[in-house]
This record gives C-alpha cells, structure tokens and sequence, in this order.
C-alpha cells in the first residue's frame, strides 16, 4: 500500500472534515471532531474517493460525500462507546467522558445531522439525482447499521451461541454497510450509471465482511502492543465473534469449559484469560478464518477487475492491507 498516497489524501479529508466541523458552542464542536482529531485510519473517505476516481472522477467531486462516510462512522463510535460503557478509544478518554453525557450524545447527533448538510449542500438547486442518491445511499447504511447494533446487542444477551451465517448477517450490517456506502457514493458522486455503483458496492461489501473478520481475530488473538487492546478483551466481554465461535464448536468437551470459563467473565484472572487464549490457538482456527477473509477478499478483487489505472491498484492495495494485517 502506498503510504505516501494514503497520507496525501488523508490530510485533504482532515482539512475539509475541519472546515465542517468548526462552529459554535465551542464545546459541542470540539466534542464533535475529537476522535477523528486523535486517530483513525480514514479508510472509509479514502475508499469513497478512490471509488470515484476509478471512475474518472476528481476528488473534488467526491470529497464532500468522502467526509460525510467519516462523519457517520465517527457518529456511531461516539455511540457505541455510549451503549458499552467504554471509556477509552484511540488511547484518549471516550468523547463522553473527556465532555460528559449530554454533550456527548450532543456530539453524535452533530456528526450525524451535518453529514448529511455536507453530502447535499452542493447539489441544492441543481437538476440531477446525484445529491439525492447520495442522500438515500447513506441513509440506508445508517439503518443498516442501527440494524446490526441491534442484532449484535441481542446476540450478546442471548444465551445461544449464533451460527455463523447469523454472524455473517450481523456483521454486513453493523460494519460493511458503510464499506458498501463508501464505494458506491463514489461512484454516484462520479455521476456513473447503476452497473458501476453495483460493482462497487459489490467490492465494498466482500472487503468491509473481510475487514470485520479480520479485526475479530485480531481482538482474540492480536498483539496487544500492536493492537492497542488488552489481551482477550473480547473474550472478557463476551463477545461472540467468529473466531470465538468457530472455537467454541470445535473445542472437546474440556477446552470448551476453558473457553466458556473466561467468556463474558469480567472478574475471570488474567491467567484464565491467557488459558483461554492458548485453548483458542491450540484449535487450528486462525487459517481457517483467514481463509474466509480470503475468499471475501477474491469477491472484491474480482467486481472491479473490469477497471483500470491507478485508483484500481489503490483499491486492490487497501484490500491486500485489510486482509493482511498484522496480528
């Protein structure tokens, strides 16, 4: 993946997020862009615009439907950290905690409501459909993706172990919705006829499903000096992702108990945790899942393969990237 390209756009993503994002009360503007000031990889507005170009687009046609992609997904952090009660994201205090509750769901609703001004203010008294798709394409991945919180929020409290279509469900919701989002308001901003936006978002939903399978494997058996996160965290809470799932169902009768000791027990030592871990690895499970990234990765590669130039190998370089994270 070509870095520099990367960092290039990047800064022109935060320089336009910036000038949305600037107004007063101070404080609810602050609140606002406070993650996206303090990390973030902007995989989401990168896709957005190379989707675009792919295309023939400029990035001056795609960067306000770009920023509005990192407004919403910034949207739902503020909120899920809200709904779990975390207080740390990016290494910094959660926006609720640095700024409060009110303010923080304040700061959620901003991003929310401004996402939208910024994809549809350029196209005001214009003729055309391109603001008005751009509209309905983010507003059905803000259901989606409400829809998935939902699922995955019932998932954790039930007591069954989900299969793994049920996850796979889930998952397309709560994360590749917006990966979904990203290719094909690129494409509509690229003002590109509907078998373009299918393919797109063809290529958008296989990499956002990988993505996601990826990160889960990653929150069970990641390094934790590279991940960020404590180790087994998402066997501490309890969360029932793939690999965890897969682990569960193929774990004897003992490594079972083992896993389902540490799973969801927030008091559980950390040598349990560890155990739990070791039981995991020991079950041959990482191949396989990466696997299954693999072949979500092959679908994306495969729906864009009809294009060419830069932007093409740019796409398919975030795609190697997504699927080859280090753990």
């Amino acid at each position: 993946m070509n870095l520099e390209k990367l960092a290039e756009t990047v800064s022109k993503i935060d320089s336009f997020l910036s000038s949305r994002l600037s107004g007063e009360p101070k404080d609810l503007y602050q609140a606002a862009s406070y993650l996206i000031d303090h990390g973030g990889k902007r995989l989401r507005p990168y896709m957005v615009i190379k989707s675009c170009q792919i295309l023939g687009g400029t990035m001056k046609q795609s960067i306000p439907a770009a920023a509005a992609v990192e407004m919403v997904h910034n949207f739902t952090l503020v909120h899920d950290d809200i709904m779990d009660n975390d207080e740390v994201r990016h290494g910094v205090p959660t926006v609720h905690v640095r700024f409060g509750m009110p303010i923080g769901i304040l700061a959620g609703d901003l991003l929310f409501s401004r996402a939208f001004e910024t994809i549809s203010k350029p196209y005001l008294h214009k003729s055309g459909n391109v603001g008005l798709n751009l509209v309905a394409t983010l507003a059905k991945a803000c259901t989606d993706v409400c829809e998935g919180q939902a699922l995955d929020i019932s998932m954790a409290k039930s007591s069954k172990i989900p299969s793994e279509d049920q996850y796979i469900k889930m998952i397309e919701k709560k994360t590749s919705s917006l990966f979904v989002a990203s290719c094909a308001m690129g494409a509509i901003s690229a003002n590109k006829d509907f078998a373009d936006v299918t393919r797109l978002s063809t290529f958008g939903r296989n990499l956002g499903i990988a993505f996601q399978i990826i990160d889960d494997l990653i929150g069970v058996t990641g390094n934790p000096k590279i991940t960020k996160k404590p180790v087994g965290n998402d066997i501490r809470e309890g969360k029932k992702s793939l690999p965890i799932l897969m682990a569960i169902k193929k774990a004897s009768s003992q490594e079972k108990k083992i896993i389902l000791n540490a799973f969801g027990n927030s008091s559980v030592s950390k040598s349990e945790v560890e155990r739990a871990i070791s039981t995991i690895s020991s079950l041959g499970i990482e191949d396989t899942i990466k696997q299954k990234a693999m072949y979500h990765s092959n679908a994306a590669m495969k729906s864009i393969l009809i294009y060419d130039g830069s932007a093409k190998n740019e796409l398919l370089s975030l795609l190697d990237f997504v699927v080859e994270r280090s753990l």
